[in-house]
């Protein structure tokens, strides 16, 4: 029996667990280290320290207020999943941290840089279409919600939490998500590994729609969109092994989408944007309520994205190939560190 019982939750050839039990140690440890830092949270928020408070001196008690809460929640997000993927990696999964898409060196620099001015430039065209047809007007200029917020360091503010957001879904959707997947869908001899890379960017896919299901104003069109722009995203990573063009695409294409030109990002809005606008076209090509990405524009860049990914890593590798880190992992061994 307990033979039988080990071999369910342990593989002995690589000296690990399992990859259902793999990811229950995921979701254990993220909800550990959520709850722990919720604690830690609780206590800054109700006694903010005397240095941050003497860094915003200035500013109004409401924007200090804000300002903490904000810090503290994208603060938690960053320590709760880049920890949770760390641990699990290290002691569930016997990865490198690295090889979740951080291997960096010039190239990954290089795909970042293609990542970031490819959201920057779907979003771009996006609001210029919208504008000429006449379905968005410009009411505002350098548009901030609060009454008496500073323009500036809040725009500022949505750049840096746009590029964590970026950072910390793209490492547990992708990252994480995709590589573990990919590799334990190969278990099935008649998937093959084209098949497995393909079922789990089709999975972690849906996975990242559900994720914003819940977001206001979503819809079933807005989580199909959700669907096929995390296909977009997940192309780069699956072709490069890397998360470099993943992480810029992310980062840009929320940050251009709304703190640049004011369209609500997933259903949400941050209160500050370049430029405001008043929207008026229809619904099933522009989003609505929930943004670009619930409309047939959003869509068509999605689709767009997907291809320039293709083509860029086929101008710089020479080939298109899905990366072998996927499905054949570099594990660690007893005493690495």
């Amino acid at each position: 029996m307990f033979p039988r019982v080990k071999a369910f939750l342990w593989n002995d050839s690589a000296h690990r667990l399992r990859l259902p039990w793999r990811l229950i140690a995921l979701v254990v440890l993220l909800a550990v280290l959520g709850l722990l830092t919720s604690l830690v949270v609780t206590a800054l928020a109700t006694r903010p320290s005397r240095a941050f408070l003497a860094l915003t001196q200035s500013q109004s008690a409401e924007q200090t207020a804000v300002a903490i809460r904000n810090l503290l929640f994208v603060s938690t997000q960053i320590v709760v999943i880049v920890g949770g993927v760390y641990l699990a990696g290290r002691f569930a999964d016997r990865r490198w941290f690295r090889d979740f898409g951080f291997r960096v060196d010039r190239s990954w620099w290089a795909d970042l840089g293609f990542g970031l001015a490819l959201g920057g430039a779907l979003m771009t065209v996006i609001f210029a279409v919208e504008l000429l047809a006449g379905w968005i007007s410009v009411r505002e200029i350098f548009y901030v919600a609060r009454s008496g917020f500073d323009f500036w360091p809040w725009f500022f503010w949505g750049l840096l939490t746009f590029v964590a957001v970026g950072i910390y879904e793209e490492l547990l959707f992708r990252g994480y998500l995709v590589t573990n997947l990919s590799e334990g869908f190969t278990w099935f001899d008649r998937i093959g590994t084209r098949g497995a890379i393909a079922l789990a960017v089709l999975v972690t896919s849906v996975l990242f729609g559900v994720a914003h299901a819940t977001n206001p104003n979503a819809t079933l069109a807005s989580t199909v969109g959700i669907v096929l722009a995390a296909v977009m995203l997940a192309a780069g990573y699956v072709l490069t092994g890397e998360l470099a063009i993943p992480i810029g695409l992310h980062t840009t294409w929320n940050f251009f989408q709304g703190v640049v030109y004011g369209f609500p990002v997933s259903g949400t809005s941050n209160g500050v944007s370049l430029i405001a606008t008043t929207q008026s076209g229809p619904r099933l090509l522009t989003g609505g309520a929930f943004g670009p990405e619930a409309g047939l524009l959003g869509l068509a860049a999605s689709v767009v994205g997907l291809v320039l990914t293709v083509g860029w890593v086929q101008w710089r590798e020479g080939s298109i190939r899905l990366a072998k880190s996927l499905v054949v992992p570099h594990l660690r061994v007893s005493g690495d560190e």
